[in-house]
């Protein structure tokens, strides 16, 4: 496609042909004409937006956008509404490549029962993989606002899911053909399948009634940088087993093989909690059929601290994700 704006002709093929979710509170419709978007937000209800920028060479790379974005509002107890996707496509890319990303979203915003509010699309000269910008919109009633300040001291932690399988999943997409060299057939079909974790909407739908303190999903260097955020965040400390925290052997094997730390890596759809019982907690999520176990507890002190049996390290500040590697070509070479 030729570097600019998207032409209006690709734009109706390609783009707005493919959103058909519509949601009641979108109050203005994309078009070729359309450059913004809008939602009316009752009374009662405050409007919550969060930005996530994701790149790589993934058709559906717009999907781990959304996921993060959509878990994102429900921790903040909000109820995702909408989406404005921005997608930056580099010149080598077909007509074909950006109508596959929108059909992806788009499969994701029905499943997820919220709109596609609106579609940039551009071709830039100066980049090499795509570029998308997810804006997530939701809302939430007045009073029920959950910020990642509210976690106290002497509270329990508790993890979902496996830590580290959104990287994981995206390793896959991007390396899929030399892992197909590595590993037989049914283990890329095992992986591939647990795609339907990225999505946190039950949980964090749970967690709220439940009534935690504070959520925080595990995104930009994986379960250590969400550790040190949420403590930060809060002010208190944090003490963690690092054998309760639960990660897929198909993660471990895949970071394995390009020399990854899974502890620092993605985690789309994998959430910590904090809350005064997690034990009640964690039973309620495992009765619903989700993974989860309390790490650990925040501490009165500042201390960030994991153990692994005997053995005590200092949890640092939120390092580089390990994701990074793979697209910096700086992982494990075939």
């Amino acid at each position: 496609m030729k570097i600019g704006n998207v032409s209006q002709t690709v734009i109706r093929r390609s783009v707005l042909k493919q959103l058909k979710t519509k949601r009641e509170e979108a109050v203005i419709q994309p078009s070729v004409e359309e450059t913004c978007s809008g939602i009316a937000v009752p009374d009662g209800q405050q409007a919550i937006f969060t930005n996530v920028t994701l790149y790589g060479d993934e058709k559906d790379i717009a999907v781990f956008g959304l996921a993060q974005a959509l878990n994102d509002l429900y921790t903040r107890g909000a109820s995702p509404v909408g989406a404005n996707l921005s997608i930056l496509l580099p010149p080598y890319a077909y007509e074909s490549r950006l109508k596959s990303m929108v059909e992806f979203a788009e499969q994701t915003a029905q499943r997820q029962h919220i709109q596609i509010l609106n579609v940039k699309a551009q071709v830039s000269p100066v980049i090499t993989k795509a570029v998308v910008t997810v804006v997530g919109i939701g809302l939430v009633a007045a009073g029920e606002l959950i910020q990642s300040n509210m976690g106290k001291a002497n509270q329990d932690i508790v993890l979902t899911k496996w830590i580290g399988l959104e990287g994981m999943l995206r390793i896959v997409r991007e390396k899929g053909e030399e892992l197909s060299q590595r590993f037989v057939p049914a283990f890329m079909t095992q992986v591939n399948a647990l795609e339907e974790n990225l999505f946190a909407d039950r949980e964090l739908k749970l967690a709220k009634e439940f009534g935690v303190s504070a959520m925080c999903q595990i995104t930009d260097g994986g379960i250590l940088a969400a550790l040190w955020n949420m403590a930060e965040a809060s002010g208190v400390g944090v003490e963690v087993d690092l054998k309760k925290i639960a990660v897929k052997q198909e993660t471990i094997e895949i970071c394995e093989y390009f020399q990854l730390n899974p502890y620092q890596m993605t985690s789309a759809g994998s959430v910590l909690f904090m809350t005064d019982n997690g034990k009640e907690l964690t039973d309620l999520l495992l009765r619903k059929g989700i993974q989860a176990e309390v790490i650990g507890r925040s501490t009165a002190d500042r201390e960030r601290v994991i153990y692994n049996q005997e053995e005590k390290r200092y949890i640092d500040r939120p390092a580089q994700d390990e994701l990074l590697k793979i697209y910096g070509e700086q992982g494990r070479q075939s």
